[in-house]
C-alpha cells in the first residue's frame, strides 16, 4: 500500500539521499532528459529543509518511491524575479510548488493529486494567496520525445492551473549525452488559493 507523508526540516534531512537518488532516476526521462549529479542534488534539497518548505513524501512501505517539493516563492527570488517581474502578483504572495518526481510503475494512482494537496495545503497554511508550479518546454518534434508521450496540461488544467502567458524561466542543465549544460525554457503555470 501506497502512503503519502508530509516532511519538513529535519525529516526532510534524513531523507536527502533517498530524494536525491529519486530525482536523478525520474528526471532523466522525457521531457527532462537531465543528466543529474548526486552531490548536486544534496546540496539543492537542502533548501527543503527551510522553514515553510515542504515535501510530500509517497511510500511504498518505507521506501520513498515519489515526491513533491515546495517552497515560499521568495525563497527563489534570483531563479524567478525576472519571470515575474511584470506580473501583478507578489512573489511573497506565491507559494511554489516545485518538482514532482514518481517512478514510473506508482504512476496512474492518485499520487499526483496527493502531492498538490500537500503543496497547496502548506501554502494556504502561509497564508500565500497563489500557488505556481513551471514546465519545461522541449519542441513536439525533438527526437528524445516518446511516440506514446501525454503532456499534463489537462492534470493541471483540472487542479485549477492556468499557464501565465510570456512567464517563462531560464535554466541549464546538461541533458543526457551532451557534453555541456544548455538553457532550458520553463513556462509558469499559476492558480489562486
Amino acid at each position: 500500500m501506497i502512503t503519502t507523508r508530509i516532511l519538513t526540516g529535519e525529516a526532510v534531512a534524513g531523507a536527502l539521499d533517498d530524494l536525491a537518488r529519486l530525482r536523478i532516476a525520474v528526471f532523466r526521462d522525457w521531457p527532462y532528459l537531465y543528466d543529474g549529479d548526486r552531490a548536486y542534488e544534496r546540496e539543492y534539497l537542502k533548501a527543503y529543509t527551510a522553514p515553510g518548505a515542504v515535501v510530500v513524501a509517497a511510500l511504498d512501505g518505507n521506501r520513498i518511491v515519489g515526491a513533491a517539493t515546495g517552497a515560499p516563492m521568495e525563497d527563489h527570488a534570483e531563479d524567478f524575479a525576472a519571470a515575474f517581474a511584470d506580473r501583478p502578483e507578489r512573489l511573497e504572495d506565491i507559494f511554489y510548488c516545485a518538482e514532482s518526481v514518481l517512478l514510473p510503475e506508482y504512476r496512474g494512482h492518485g499520487l499526483g493529486h496527493a502531492f498538490f494537496d500537500g503543496r497547496e495545503e502548506q501554502a494556504r497554511s502561509l497564508g500565500r494567496r497563489y500557488s505556481a508550479f513551471c514546465s519545461v518546454i522541449r519542441p513536439a518534434d525533438h527526437p528524445a520525445r516518446p511516440a506514446d508521450y501525454r503532456p499534463l496540461d489537462g492534470f493541471w488544467r483540472k487542479r485549477g492551473y492556468e499557464p501565465l502567458p510570456g512567464v517563462i524561466a531560464s535554466f541549464h542543465w546538461r541533458d543526457l549525452g551532451d557534453a555541456e549544460e544548455t538553457t532550458k525554457q520553463l513556462q509558469f503555470w499559476m492558480k489562486p488559493l
